[in-house]
């Protein structure tokens, strides 16, 4: 069917990750590729729709049916893309989210540790200081 729309934005590749090839661009060759077959999985799905929506009018001259049909895809991919970019906006919410509260919890652990260590080295100063 004329008019398909173009996959959702691809996302950004990460920041720091492998520069020099390897696993890093493959998980992200492979991302891509299960994105661009999800959505000729969709593209195909809203065409088949069109074409069984379409067919419940069947009294519609042929032209009319098929531009039916394209009103119908563009309408079902413009949502589909809608859905997609909502996902990923939440997932880069989520993201954002988790990466403050991991730093905010290491930050709590390395203050812990410093203390229970500065408190060791006193408890095994202070006995010497005391003594002589």
């Amino acid at each position: 069917m004329a008019g398909r729309r173009r996959p959702p934005r691809a996302r950004a590749p990460r920041q720091g990750g492998p520069t020099g090839g390897g696993r890093g661009e493959s998980r992200l060759g492979l991302a891509r590729l299960e994105g661009f077959l999800a959505w000729e999985a969709e593209v195909a799905a809203a065409e088949r729709d069109a074409r069984a929506f379409a067919e419940q009018f069947p009294w519609l001259p042929a032209a009319e049916r098929e531009s039916l049909e394209q009103a119908y895809t563009a309408d079902r991919l413009r949502y589909a893309e809608e859905v997609v970019d909502r996902a990923v906006e939440r997932c880069r919410r989520l993201a954002a989210r988790y990466r403050a509260e991991c730093r905010r919890i290491c930050g709590r652990w390395a203050a812990l540790c410093l203390s229970v260590t500065l408190a060791a080295a006193l408890l095994a100063v202070v006995p010497a200081v005391l003594r002589g």
